[in-house]
């Protein structure tokens, strides 16, 4: 939600600007302020006592503490023991990984959580990561006024999504005023004062007034008491078609706990079927690999289900690629003049 507030505004002005007429009424520039005071109001502060209302009209008792496995069916919170009497749901969700690049930890690198919650914007943002939070807070900060440098390891900016949607969507920071640098690598970080310094693999030093940490996600599943049950601690808690740990069925993981598919949408799927299985119904879970859906709120956005080109071919497929651009489409005219993006559909050509 905060991410989306943040990136909401610059795009709705984009959308009018490519509109003849409603382009002639957009004469000024982002409210700054405004915008991050929406996003405080849309996530309501962090503050999540209004929803325990909600909770207890339906029967639900919340309990606040640090809850860890005890044993079988059971879930410590200080000195509090739960006894459940069916089943115990581990939904912990996943944390920010950070690379083990000298200098990185010391530097009081952003995360997610305090991107997307800053209240202030800063004149330089460096971004360790060109996956989907690197690319979407690029472009939100760029839109904000800050200079973006977005520093990605490998070949290209959201490796996992089609080659053209990288080099589309390159070129759509760029124009923004993003500084996308790929195939190098963040050899040593230092921070000096307000000044945060990244050493670059090809020698080159870039620098930036804070830096965000967007190199992939780890579950948070370190501090839960695993090792009671006979789990790894910091590691997925893997789970079979019915979110069951294996030899555990009392035991159930969803979202990104799970390791299964890190897309919030695909945790709130996994809470509806793991609901319908503890209520006695035959359910199971699954669209939890790279053909699940999946959307990438960039300018022009990235949006996808099923098989990249690639990964279809991977798996053996006689792929083929029937690609039209959005603004040669009849709803991308509506939307106005030059409608970034390109509409792809992979076809196996011998299935019927």
């Amino acid at each position: 939600m905060p991410s989306k507030a943040l990136l909401r505004p610059a795009d709705a002005l984009a959308e009018a600007r490519r509109v003849p007429g409603a382009a002639q009424a957009v004469t000024g520039k982002l409210d700054v302020q405004a915008v991050l005071d929406r996003r405080d109001e849309i996530i309501g502060g962090l503050d999540d006592s209004g929803q325990v209302g909600w909770l207890e009209s339906r029967g639900v008792t919340l309990v606040r503490g640090h809850g860890r496995l005890d044993g079988e069916r059971r879930v410590r919170v200080g000195e509090r023991v739960l006894h459940a009497l069916r089943a115990v749901v581990i939904a912990t969700g996943s944390g920010a990984a950070i690379p083990p690049i000298p200098g990185l930890a010391e530097a009081r690198p952003w995360t997610n959580r305090e991107v997307t919650t800053a209240t202030k914007i800063p004149g330089r943002l460096l971004i360790l990561g060109g996956g989907v939070v690197g690319v979407e807070m690029s472009q939100a900060y760029a839109t904000l006024g800050s200079q973006v440098t977005v520093i990605e390891a490998g070949q290209r900016l959201i490796p996992r999504e089609e080659p053209y949607a990288s080099e589309q969507l390159r070129q759509a920071l760029t124009g923004r005023g993003v500084d996308v640098r790929t195939g190098v690598r963040a050899e040593t970080v230092r921070r000096d004062g307000p000044d945060v310094t990244v050493t670059l693999s090809g020698g080159q030093a870039v620098a930036g007034d804070e830096i965000l940490v967007a190199a992939g996600r780890r579950p948070r599943t370190q501090d839960l008491g695993l090792q009671t049950v006979g789990l790894q601690p910091g590691r997925p808690v893997e789970v079979d078609g019915r979110l069951a740990v294996p030899g555990l069925p009392w035991l159930h993981a969803i979202g990104d706990a799970s390791g299964r598919s890190l897309l919030t949408h695909m945790g709130k799927y996994q809470a509806h079927v793991l609901s319908q299985i503890l209520d006695g119904h035959p359910a199971t879970a699954g669209g939890d690999d790279a053909a699940a859906r999946r959307v990438i709120f960039t300018d022009p956005q990235v949006a996808a289900v099923g098989l990249t080109l690639m990964a279809a071919r991977h798996q053996g497929a006689e792929a083929r690629a029937y690609d039209v651009p959005s603004s040669g489409t009849a709803g991308g005219a509506f939307h106005g003049t030059g409608t970034p993006g390109t509409a792809r559909i992979v076809v196996d050509e011998h299935r019927q």
